[in-house]
Formats: structure tokens, C-alpha cells, sequence
């Protein structure tokens, strides 16, 4: 029952937070004149549309489990949008990126909000509705700030593409191709390499705690807690 309990209160804000990230990019790519997203039936509140059973659900879930909640990593079925068909590619790509993270921003600033409406519902529902709220701040924080790093093909790579003069762009871009392996090296081939060394060579860390840190509390400071927010990852 613990581990159920476990997993129900970390999945469902974990699937709530990925659905919402993919749906704004496809609605903002949209706005911005490229209906493949739409075409694709990938703007849409459904999970199922956007859900990875491995990276969604099992690898998050197996990742909480063995850290006791203290470190997830996800990923949904990237969104397709043709940034060529945006009226303007170079700059509307900017906003097409930004939408996932702010949309997650979005999410923690509404768990934040909602979380002062626990003391009107029965106590044992009120713990369980807490704690998927508390954990929806957390993962849509870590997602926001981890989504905006600036390697292709993360969103904060393509913000990065859009920003850059034209020539550099272009080669930043062929970043993309080795992204998903940069991350890998990262995300785990170097704490492993780094606990055998009794190393701490977690990059990811460093590069992520005190910014998540940050968006926590700016989170807890606007929807009005002022109990200190976690600074654990």
C-alpha cells in the first residue's frame, strides 16, 4: 500500500505536468501559423496522446522509488511542429519553446493557489490532494528550469537557436543531434562514473538545485505560503 500510495502521488502530477507542457507548444505553434501539432491530435488535454509508457510512466516511477521520491526524470512524445511553417521561424520558435516551460510555471502557481482550499475537504482526502499538490510545485519547477537549459533539443536549446545570429545558430542547432546523448552523460553516466570514484560528478545537480530552489520560493512567495519552500531536488 505505501508504494501505491507512493507512486499515485507522484505520477499523477508528474502525467498532469508532461500533458500540459507538450499541449502549449502545439497550441502556441498553432497561433503562430503551423497546424501539424493539430493535424497530429497532439493538442489535447488527453494524457494518452502525449504519454510514453517507459518515459512517462515506468522510468519516473522506477527513479522515485529507488531515491524515496528525491529524483524523477521524464519525458513525453515530443510534439511536431514545422517550425518552417511558422510565419516567422526564427523568432516564433522563441515562443513555441517558452510555451512548455511557462506552462509549467503556470501549473505550480494554480497547485500553489489551490493548496489554501485543502482546509475545506475531509482530512484523509486533504493529505493525499497535499501531497500531490507539494509534489505538482516541485516537478513543474524542475521541469520548467530543467526544459530551459540551453541544449538543443531541450526548449531552452531552441530559445537559444532563435536568439543567436543567424550563422551560429545554424551550427548550434546541429547540437540536436547529439542532445539526447549529452543528457544521458549527465544525467547518469557521470554520477555513476562519480560514485564509484566516491566523486560527486552530479552535474545535473549543480546545474538545477539552486534555480529549482529559487522557483519554488518565488512560487510559495506569490501564492502566498510562508512556510520556507524545499530546496531538495
Amino acid at each position: 500500500m505505501d508504494t501505491l500510495y507512493l507512486v499515485s502521488v507522484w505520477i499523477i502530477p508528474v502525467v498532469i505536468a508532461i500533458t500540459f507542457h507538450e499541449a502549449a507548444h502545439g497550441y502556441v505553434a498553432l497561433r503562430f501559423g503551423d497546424d501539424t501539432a493539430l493535424q497530429a491530435g497532439r493538442i489535447s488535454l488527453n494524457p494518452l496522446r502525449h504519454v510514453d509508457p517507459f518515459g512517462t510512466i515506468i522510468l519516473p516511477g522506477m527513479l522515485l522509488l529507488a531515491s524515496g521520491g528525491r529524483f524523477g526524470f521524464g519525458f513525453a512524445k515530443p510534439v511536431p511542429v514545422n517550425f518552417w511553417r511558422l510565419r516567422n521561424p526564427k523568432r516564433d520558435m522563441i515562443w513555441v519553446a517558452l510555451a512548455g516551460p511557462g506552462m509549467n510555471i503556470l501549473l505550480a502557481l494554480f497547485s500553489g493557489a489551490v493548496f489554501h482550499l485543502l482546509q475545506f475537504a475531509p482530512p484523509k482526502p486533504a493529505i493525499w490532494l497535499g501531497e500531490n499538490l507539494i509534489n505538482s510545485i516541485q516537478i513543474n519547477a524542475v521541469l520548467a528550469v530543467f526544459n530551459m537549459l540551453p541544449l538543443p533539443p531541450l526548449d531552452g536549446g531552441r530559445v537559444a537557436v532563435g536568439l543567436l545570429p543567424q550563422p551560429l545558430s545554424q551550427r548550434y542547432a546541429r547540437l540536436e543531434r547529439w542532445g539526447l546523448g549529452i543528457l544521458l552523460l549527465l544525467l547518469f553516466i557521470l554520477p555513476l562514473i562519480g560514485d564509484k570514484l566516491h566523486v560527486d560528478l552530479n552535474v545535473m545537480t549543480w546545474l538545477l538545485e539552486r534555480p529549482v530552489d529559487l522557483v519554488i520560493r518565488f512560487i510559495a512567495m506569490v501564492t502566498g505560503h510562508e512556510v520556507d519552500a524545499p530546496s531538495g531536488m
